[in-house]
Parts: C-alpha cells; sequence; structure tokens
C-alpha cells in the first residue's frame, strides 16, 4: 500500500510539469539515449563508444578554452550529459531533494535561476583551473555531470535555512541538520581534487560559491529594502507620539501572527502561493 502511495507521488511529481520535473525527465531522458549509441556503433560499423565519443565532443564541456568560443552552447549542455548508471542516480536523487527545498523557500523563480546560474559558474571554475594552472599543460578532460548546478541549490537553501532537518537512512534513519550535509560534501571535494576528477570537483566548489553568495546578496538586498523602509515609516510617523510598552507588545504580536499565518501558507500551499505583500513581509522578518 505504502509503495503504491509513493509509486502515485512520483507519477504525479513527474506529470506536475513544474521546473524540477521537466529538469529530472530531460536528464534521464538523455541517459537513456545514450545507451542506445552502442547498437548506433554496431548498425554504422563504427569502432565501440565512436557515437558516444561525438556526442561528447558536441555537448559535453571541454577544459581547451578555445573550444569555448566555437562551442558556447556547451557552458550549458554539460549539465545534461551523464556519465554510468550511478552517477545519474545520485545526481537526480540530490536534484529533487535540494530543488524541493529551494522552491518551497525561495521559490520556482529563483530555482531556475540557481539552477542554471551555478551550473555555469561551476563550469567557468572548470575552466579556470585547466587554463590558469600548470596541469592544464599536462591534462585535459571534459566536464559533464549536473552536480555543480545541484550542490549550488542545496549550498543556497542551506545558507537560507542552515538548520533544516533532513532524514538521512544509513543503518537508520535519523535527522541531520542541512549545513552539515553540504559543510561535508564541500570538504570531500576539496581533498578528493588531487586524487581523481579534479575538474569536477573543482565545478563543485564553484557551483557551491555562487549558491551562497546568491542567497547572501539576496538577502543583503532584502534588508536594505527593509531599512528603506523603515526610514520613511520613520519620517511620517516622526510627529507622532511614540508607543506606549503595551501598544508596543500588541504590535509586535500581531506581526509574529502574521508569520506564523505565512509560514503555515506556505507549509500547505508552498512559497509560490505566496502573494508579493506576503513575501515581503517575509524576507522583512526573515
Amino acid at each position: 500500500m505504502q509503495d503504491k502511495r509513493v509509486g502515485s507521488q512520483l507519477k504525479d511529481f513527474l506529470r506536475s510539469g513544474s521546473l524540477l520535473s521537466i529538469l529530472i525527465i530531460v536528464n534521464v531522458g538523455l541517459w537513456l539515449l545514450m545507451l542506445l549509441f552502442p547498437i548506433v556503433d554496431y548498425l554504422y560499423a563504427m569502432p565501440s563508444g565512436r557515437a558516444r565519443a561525438g556526442w561528447y565532443d558536441w555537448l559535453a564541456l571541454s577544459s581547451d578554452w578555445d573550444y569555448l568560443w566555437y562551442q558556447p552552447w556547451t557552458l550549458l549542455s554539460y549539465m545534461f550529459l551523464h556519465d554510468g548508471f550511478w552517477h545519474i542516480f545520485f545526481n537526480m536523487v540530490m536534484l529533487f531533494f535540494g530543488g524541493t527545498m529551494c522552491c518551497r523557500y525561495l521559490g520556482t523563480k529563483r530555482f531556475g535561476w540557481l539552477y542554471f546560474i551555478c551550473g555555469i559558474v561551476g563550469g567557468l571554475f572548470f575552466l579556470m583551473i585547466y587554463n590558469l594552472f600548470p596541469v592544464g599543460r599536462v591534462h585535459s578532460s571534459q566536464l559533464v555531470g549536473a552536480s555543480a548546478a545541484i550542490l549550488g541549490v542545496t549550498v543556497a537553501v542551506a545558507v537560507y535555512n542552515p538548520n533544516q532537518e533532513v532524514d538521512v537512512w544509513m543503518v537508520r534513519t535519523f535527522p541531520i541538520k542541512l549545513k552539515w550535509i553540504v559543510l561535508a560534501l564541500i570538504v570531500i571535494d576539496l581533498l578528493t581534487i588531487p586524487k581523481s576528477n579534479a575538474g569536477g570537483h573543482v565545478a563543485h566548489i564553484g557551483g557551491a560559491l555562487c549558491g551562497a553568495v546568491y542567497v547572501i546578496v539576496m538577502r543583503w538586498l532584502a534588508e536594505r529594502k527593509t531599512r528603506e523602509h523603515h526610514k520613511r515609516d520613520k519620517r511620517a510617523t516622526h510627529d507622532q507620539r511614540p508607543l506606549s510598552d503595551e501598544e508596543y507588545n500588541r504590535r509586535r504580536a500581531a506581526e509574529q501572527k502574521r508569520i506564523d499565518e505565512i509560514l503555515d501558507k506556505i507549509s500547505r500551499s508552498g512559497y509560490e502561493s505566496l502573494s508579493r505583500e506576503e513575501k515581503e513581509i517575509l524576507f522583512r522578518y526573515k
């Protein structure tokens, strides 16, 4: 009964037409398409792996900076290629959970911007390590996978709500705060740069930094806007008498009640159900 319910929820999610579901469908669809490449090699009497190599040459991000000038789309297309079952599996699981939290807290529109901006920044970090450091004269590489974009989205949620608890299953299920999960992922990436897939790990760091900076700047802009509102309110009420303690406490209680109502609405219907006024109130008191 539980399995049927989970299967039904998954089907509803994939049919929802949300940006998150579209990204997962496109990523998985392209990976499934790659499974047909050995058949193409056979039918056209090509050496094994030729079709896959051509696919990668056209869509993967090359570590050679010169390739970007006549294949600029690879700075985006590399995010939709995955190498092997476990690569696509773990990335899509992380995208589902990280993307769901991001849409809940920051909204679908911001999730979309974060995903693609973090992926692009991750790609630029990959190019940087191979073109600014001597390692690029020794090794060349191609970058594939959505990991930089996904880690950037997840880090953004962790910066926005660091104490968000996530259920982790090992021997048993236990909750752990999101900030510790992303910190562990970043440390692992840093420590494994000299061991294997250096470009991929550097891309992850670039995506993570982008996600963190995005939320920090977003909050700074929201706080600046709030301060401007407060200044205007002060000027408007300059000639009014000060509030008594009882009036002040009453006003604060009403504001807190309003915030609680908005948070309840998010938990019921999601962030996108909020009006512009409710979003401004939430950012003002977050």
